[in-house]
């Protein structure tokens, strides 16, 4: 009998699905990808992407897996019926017409909880409370996550979620259940059990290891999230850790100690076993760059800089009116001016504006008792941009290194290699 050893994951996210297999020395060993299948049904073509990956398997890993770990985007969900049917379309990560239902939710929720956002998964779920029929409704038996709904395809039980995705349903990750607030509400039925990310769900059924050839000994473990998932791929591993990925905007997440939740600065923590991964987004980023310059430009300006030297501008660079973190201000003005003749200077004011937010955010995470910065990894294709990496390294003070892997999928397989 082949060893079962090795951990399969697999990243839905925006765009499309990305899959790796580990080893336990988390080495990737194959990796996948492609795009969602354009069908009406959006949950659908999930589940047709998830079995095109799991088909897609070379035999000789597949008969190795041992687990599989699934993440999504955050906040993106689904109601259900007993058997997992979905009883309307998905609600996505960004999608805001819980704006409908904030005023209720404030009158249930605590002052300034997470759960108080337009796009939370607890204002979807009070949304179709208020929106759809009442046989519909009735019908309803799970609020489960995108990986919720996923993991269950291979595993077959209805109704578990984990911590990260939970997160902004409302569970208390420093009591590790529902609140009170929440448990006394009618649609509490609805909510899922809830496990540790990585936590071993249950083995897969018969017949998924039948129809892809896997080892009836692989167990799906508990997801996390897209973000989470790519932290977790960074090589962080310590407090004091920090990952900024500089994608279109700028994310940054911190190992810490400490918990810290602020959301008057668009802060909050996820639990990391006994430690917390504090954070925030900014609406800085590399949008910003490329409303400028194209990918060309910015490569080869880019490699004219000192990185050691002061511009002397004095940047905030968005896109428009409004900042999340580490301002949380949706009036907070862009600041792109004066912009001088010289492109190359223009630039380097830019990446300098840019790298003074990720400053302030670390520092702000600090000044609010999070365990204090000793290094960076940055992912994201900002990581490409060395002479970017110096100019930041110079300014915080801080070695910052490129992440080990970007790939969300190698981190979300790392979390069942903790059971393995």
């Amino acid at each position: 009998m082949a060893r079962v050893d090795l951990a399969l994951g697999i990243d839905f996210g925006t765009s499309g699905v990305r899959a790796a297999v580990v080893d336990r020395q988390r080495q990737p060993l194959w990796s996948h990808r492609l795009d969602y299948p354009s069908l009406a049904d959006l949950a659908e073509g999930w589940r047709v992407a998830l079995f095109q990956v799991l088909a897609a398997l070379p035999a000789d890993l597949a008969l190795r897996l041992g687990r599989i770990g699934l993440d999504g985007t955050s906040g993106t969900v689904l109601l259900c019926d007993r058997a997992g049917t979905p009883l309307t379309p998905p609600l996505l990560y960004n999608d805001a017409r819980g704006q409908a239902v904030l005023e209720h939710l404030r009158a249930i929720a605590p002052a300034n909880h997470l759960t108080l956002s337009a796009t939370s998964s607890l204002a979807k779920l009070l949304w179709w409370q208020h929106t759809l029929d009442p046989a519909t409704w009735q019908r309803a038996a799970y609020l489960l996550h995108q990986a919720d709904w996923l993991g269950a395809q291979l595993h077959g039980q209805w109704g578990i979620s984990d911590y990260h995705n939970s997160l902004k349903l409302g569970y208390d990750v420093g009591h590790l259940t529902y609140p009170g607030w929440m448990r006394h509400q009618a649609w509490s039925t609805l909510l899922p059990q809830v496990l540790a990310p990585g936590a071993v769900v249950g083995p897969i059924t018969a017949a998924i290891a039948q129809r892809f050839g896997l080892s009836p000994q692989c167990q799906v473990v508990a997801g996390t999230t897209d973000s989470i998932a790519a932290f977790l791929a960074s090589g962080a591993r310590v407090p004091g850790d920090g990952v900024t990925s500089l994608g279109s905007t700028l994310v940054i997440k911190l190992l810490s100690r400490a918990r810290v939740d602020a959301s008057q600065y668009g802060i909050y923590s996820h639990r990391l076993g006994d430690l917390w991964l504090a954070g925030g987004a900014s609406n800085s980023g590399g949008a910003v760059l490329r409303r400028f310059f194209d990918d060309q430009a910015l490569a080869d300006l880019s490699q004219t800089l000192d990185p050691t030297q002061a511009t002397g501008l004095n940047y905030y660079p968005l896109l428009r009116l409004g900042e999340r973190f580490p301002i949380n201000d949706p009036n907070w003005p862009p600041r792109l001016t004066p912009r001088p003749a010289d492109d190359r200077l223009f630039l380097h004011g830019l990446l300098e504006g840019i790298a003074r937010i990720e400053q302030r955010g670390y520092q702000r995470l600090a000044t609010l008792g999070a365990t204090p910065l000793q290094q960076v990894y940055t992912a994201g294709g900002g990581a490409k941009n060395d002479v970017w990496t110096k100019l930041r390294s110079h300014l915080m003070q801080i070695p910052i290194e490129t992440a080990a892997s970007t790939e969300a999928a190698v981190g979300v397989a790392s979390l069942g290699l903790n059971h393995l």
